[in-house]
């Protein structure tokens, strides 16, 4: 089985999926940002791709990673890792092929997703309560695709409690998946503060590269991840849309003011996408989020969140703001 240490020689920085949130466009964005500022993502994770009960066809893949078209990198040259979520053996490993012979650089398995539609269909984070069914879906996948395809998983610390953690990541393990993700939270903790770093470390004794991930909006909580968890590696989700200049600010210090971001979020808004109301309504929840990171976010969406089209958008927003009190 080949090993995948070597991708990990250094600390790891990657984009996490956030379901309704990181879609091509957004992944492109992000990773632009952090390309121009010179610390690129090792890759990104797209949004999971639910398998039921038949194979996925090649125009599901394309449409959720249209990265694929271009050597499964995003513009700027961040590749993407495909994610699926399913518990179905046989249509999980078929769908894993497919992605791979589409250029899929890796798969990823999602075993962490709270979603309530999903865990009632018995996926996501609910088959934390069943390790046994993790190992067979993370087995199958890593038997069905080449060798040299990581095939990783992404889980949380359990589902109502933590109480499973090391016949899970025993399940991880001998299922032979090339490296694991770590939300350090369990299903019913969703998402509400603190996340539970320290509850990563026992995680790193497996053997396999650790990633953790929750919870970390700026450098300093990067650090005390890092140090609690016992991994050097991270994975970064609301905390880098909020601010998008999070991967940089935890490498070397560098930040993105408003002015800088405004050029990237025009880009945003001039996305050819057919569905040119919904991406109206995708900027405003990446503005609402930038609220959180940005004073001058919160003065322009008391302004952007009463308007109806782009063009009025792009107009608000090329308007000199000012930090808000």
């Amino acid at each position: 089985m080949t090993d995948f240490h070597h991708l990990f020689n250094r600390p790891v920085r990657l984009l996490a999926p956030m379901e309704g949130l990181t879609d091509p466009l957004m992944r492109q964005i992000l990773t632009q940002i952090a390309y121009d500022l010179g610390r690129p993502y090792d890759w990104a994770v797209s949004e999971f791709i639910r398998v039921t009960h038949y194979p996925l066809p090649a125009h599901t893949f394309l449409k959720s990673v249209p990265e694929l078209l271009t050597d499964g990198k995003t513009k700027s040259g961040t590749p993407i890792h495909v994610q699926l979520l399913g518990n179905n053996l046989e249509t999980m490993s078929q769908s894993a092929m497919t992605a791979v012979n589409l250029g899929a650089s890796a798969i990823d398995l999602n075993f962490g997703c709270p979603a309530k539609t999903v865990n009632n269909h018995k996926g996501g984070s609910v088959l934390l309560e069943e390790p046994e069914i993790l190992y067979a879906i993370i087995s199958s996948v890593r038997n069905a695709v080449p060798s040299e395809i990581p095939v990783s998983a992404k889980i949380r610390l359990g589902y109502t409690d933590t109480s499973k953690m090391y016949e899970i990541g025993q399940a991880v393990k001998s299922a032979n998946a090339s490296w694991l993700t770590v939300h350090a939270r369990t299903k019913v903790d969703g998402y509400k503060p603190p996340a539970y770093w320290d509850k990563i470390a026992p995680f790193t004794e497996l053997g396999l590269p650790i990633i953790a991930n929750g919870e970390i909006w700026n450098a300093d909580h990067a650090k005390c991840c890092a140090e609690q968890s016992a991994t050097p590696h991270l994975m970064l989700g609301r905390g880098a849309v909020t601010r998008p200049d999070l991967i940089a600010n935890i490498h070397n210090g560098a930040t993105l003011d408003w002015q800088g971001l405004v050029p990237y979020q025009l880009a945003f808004l001039h996305d050819d996408t057919d569905n040119q109301g919904g991406l109206v309504g995708r900027y405003k929840q990446w503005l609402g989020m930038l609220t959180k990171g940005y004073t001058e976010a919160e003065s322009l969406w008391q302004i952007v969140k009463k308007l109806k089209t782009k063009d009025d958008i792009i107009h608000a927003l090329m308007q000199p703001m000012h930090p808000s009190a």
